[in-house]
């Protein structure tokens, strides 16, 4: 038997379960006072898994998606033209070191899915220190984390996910933390966070919300 060609592979690239995890963080935001006016940075946008369902939703020219990973985004712009949805303007843009203020944009929304998952600490800071400079007053930044217990921090953590088991790491991607590892990272900063927990996603990652106050 031949085995059929992945036409799609920034789908599976970017973890798969595209209809679900896509459709998850739209249901969310949206929940959480998303309007069509508002700006939406995605943070590590991928090929646009949720970043289809925002664009379809936000005003033109409202979408702003980042990602390191060029094929990825090219996966991105070739969902856009099939789903019909280039007339809506998004903004794609390459980028590695979270250097938001070459945008030009402030944001009401910023969501990163599945990047603090992979980052060391001094790259969470970088990112936290960026998303401060372009989050509007009273803007909100979603980004989702393994959390682990104080206690274990230190140990590796299985994850019964819906796709069988992952372990987490403290000093290794997937790296895990308890909340108040985000609260201290807040220090010095105008962001508080909030911990909000479980929001039914599939990969038992949970989520907080930063503030700019």
């Amino acid at each position: 038997m031949v085995e059929k060609k992945n036409k799609r592979p920034w789908r599976s690239g970017v973890g798969g379960l595209w209809k679900k995890i896509g459709k998850l963080q739209f249901d969310f935001l949206v929940k959480e006072g998303l309007k069509p006016e508002h700006f939406l940075l995605d943070v590590g946008c991928g090929s646009l898994r949720g970043g289809l369902y925002f664009i379809k939703y936000l005003k033109e020219r409202h979408y702003f998606g980042i990602d390191k990973n060029s094929q990825f985004l090219e996966g991105g712009k070739t969902e856009l033209y099939e789903n019909d949805l280039i007339n809506k303007k998004p903004v794609l843009r390459l980028m590695e070191n979270f250097d938001f203020v070459t945008l030009n944009q402030t944001f009401d929304y910023v969501l990163a899915q599945s990047v603090f998952t992979h980052l060391e600490e001094d790259k969470i800071k970088l990112c936290l220190k960026n998303i401060e400079k372009i989050l509007e007053q009273n803007g909100k930044f979603y980004a989702t984390f393994f959390e682990s217990r104080l206690d274990l921090y230190n140990e590796p953590i299985i994850h019964q996910i819906i796709d069988g088991k992952l372990i987490t790491y403290h000093d290794k991607n997937p790296y895990h933390h308890p909340f108040s590892f985000f609260q201290k990272l807040c220090d010095g900063t105008y962001l508080v966070v909030r911990y909000i927990g479980e929001w039914n996603h599939p990969r038992d990652q949970h989520i907080m919300v930063f503030t700019k106050k």
